[in-house]
């Protein structure tokens, strides 16, 4: 009988869920705020279910000498390191939309709270003051509303909006127009223009490399004169430190944050500031969300401990035993053609395409796609997104997902291709499995490569003229960055031509920026790939 620890607050009813499948479960609510006795006994346990309190460091992880998964009551997953975790072959499962209705109403109501000053109010009149002219507020209705993130949660808030008769715009590189208009929000393709027009500004994306100080001062001071801010995302999404001399010196009228930089905070310099509401990440608090992530987690944790089946893995594709060894090296190469294409890509995508040629068109495809997708909409989403929720989450922005077999042409046996649509142009990159057992791209716009997606790369387009390949290399050199591989490919001669380079080290954005300024040069990318 596999045995699970439950090491933070989790309903009685998901603790009856495990024991009703024939699990043995320690329920110990309290131990996760005791990280030494902790890992005293985790070494005891073939899963371990948690919350946010639990922190399962890479420490705590090499000790877990019998655990096969963690389980995450929740979305968030920074209190698991997770490379550490794959390493040692330990499956991570998150839930990733439990918590959607509770976070998208708590940010209404921090909007309201916000637009009507209540908590300030509120703690006014339990003074004992009528202060009643002091809190004039300002109505939601006919205002503009600017959504950041117009995935799951935020579809959610766009439409608790329109239904307070509220203008929704939305960015989001991934949302279509079509996505859009079913939503009945416009989309604004330039983050500044959003800023500028909306009387509302709320976050709902996760926090990435691309998110990361999405909001920034200089962003902050581009939004519109007597607009407010709210974040019930992340923390780091946002520079809290010009959020707050904004709102002192009224450029802003207000802000709200249930998410900060560093939690728990016990200081920021958000607190004490009239007009800015504060709460402790209570996004997901309420009694349905926290039962229904709990009873979530209870249930994947049990399929896989029991069956092996394995759902809202974010570390792993969901493949059954019998086809794991067949299926392992193409899924490798469509996450390098997803990682590749999700950082290369900037417009809007309409339609994904994955063509499956020769040998590879024989096995499941679900696994492969998945993983394709999963790989494309990571750079974008960060954690929120794995090979289950992948096709779900392409589906909200309105992405077409297809897949087509074909039979083997030319040199290889099998490959796969990854066709990107947008409202601007068609694009591709392919990729297959070398005898050694590693992915490798074979083709990207149509233009023949050898390449193995491994590390930081980087992805130059330019003229075939003479002189590009030394210029980039003195580029590369004079920023004391060594090149690891080299690939090249073009359309004919003095026509199109590409590289993906092998970097020892990652470029600065300024280091970056000096190889776009070269001569003949048309698109230059950094990615980050596996390994």
């Amino acid at each position: 009988m596999p045995k699970v620890l439950i090491s933070d607050a989790l309903s009685e009813d998901a603790v009856k869920i495990f024991r009703d499948r024939g699990v043995e479960v320690d329920f110990q609510p309290k131990l996760g705020k005791d990280p030494e006795k902790l890992a005293e006994i985790i070494g005891n346990y073939d899963g371990l279910a948690i919350r946010s309190a639990t922190k399962a460091t890479a420490d705590l992880i090499a000790k877990a000498d019998n655990l096969k998964v963690i389980g995450r009551a929740g979305i968030g997953v920074d209190n698991v390191d997770i490379p550490a975790a794959s390493a040692k072959g330990i499956v991570v499962m998150n839930t990733p939309f439990g918590n959607s209705i509770t976070t998208a109403e708590h940010a209404i109501a921090m909007m309201f709270a916000c637009a009507r000053r209540i908590p300030e109010a509120d703690a006014s009149t339990h003074a004992g003051k009528w202060e009643k002219s002091k809190f004039v507020g300002s109505e939601i209705t006919g205002k503009t509303l600017g959504i950041l993130g117009c995935g799951n949660i935020g579809s959610v808030v766009a439409s608790r909006a329109l239904g307070l008769k509220m203008k929704v715009i939305a960015f989001d590189p991934f949302l279509t127009e079509a996505r859009a208009v079913e939503l009945g929000v416009e989309k604004i393709e330039d983050l500044d223009a959003l800023l500028a027009r909306a009387d509302f500004v709320t976050l709902h994306m996760p926090k990435t490399e691309t998110t990361a100080n999405i909001l920034s001062a200089e962003r902050i001071a581009k939004m519109k004169p007597g607009a407010r801010l709210i974040n019930c995302a992340r923390g780091g999404l946002v520079d809290e430190a010009a959020v707050a001399e904004a709102v002192k010196s009224g450029h802003l009228a207000g802000a709200a944050f249930d998410v900060f930089a560093e939690e728990p905070a016990k200081e920021n310099v958000l607190f004490g500031i009239e007009k800015i509401v504060v709460t402790p990440h209570l996004g997901a608090s309420t009694n349905e969300a926290q039962e229904n992530v709990a009873l979530q987690v209870a249930e994947q944790m049990s399929d896989y401990l029991l069956t092996g089946a394995i759902t809202n893995a974010l570390n792993t594709p969901s493949i059954t035993a019998e086809e794991a060894p067949r299926l392992k090296p193409w899924v490798a190469v469509a996450e390098a053609l997803g990682t590749f294409a999700g950082q290369v890509t900037e417009d809007a995508v309409k339609a994904i395409e994955l063509e499956f040629v020769g040998t590879v068109g024989e096995l499941n495809l679900k696994p492969l796609t998945a993983a394709a997708i999963a790989s494309f909409l990571k750079p974008s989403m960060g954690d929120s997104v794995n090979m289950v929720s992948a096709p779900f989450a392409a589906k909200e922005r309105g992405i077409n997902i297809s897949e087509k077999r074909a039979d083997a042409q030319g040199a290889y046996e099998g490959y796969v291709r990854m066709i990107i649509t947008t409202d601007t142009m068609t694009r591709s990159v392919a990729g297959t499995v070398y005898s050694d057992g590693n992915p490798r791209i074979i083709q990207i716009k149509g233009i023949n490569l050898e390449a193995e997606p491994r590390g930081v790369m980087l992805y130059t387009t330019n003229a075939d003229k003479p002189g590009f390949v030394g210029a980039l290399g003195s580029a590369l050199g004079n920023a004391g960055v060594n090149i690891s591989t080299f690939s090249m490919g073009r359309t004919g001669q003095g026509g199109e031509a590409i590289t993906l380079t092998g970097l020892d080290s990652a470029l600065t954005e300024a280091q970056l920026a000096t190889i776009r300024q070269l001569e003949q040069i048309g698109q230059a990318k950094q990615i980050q790939f596996a390994g």
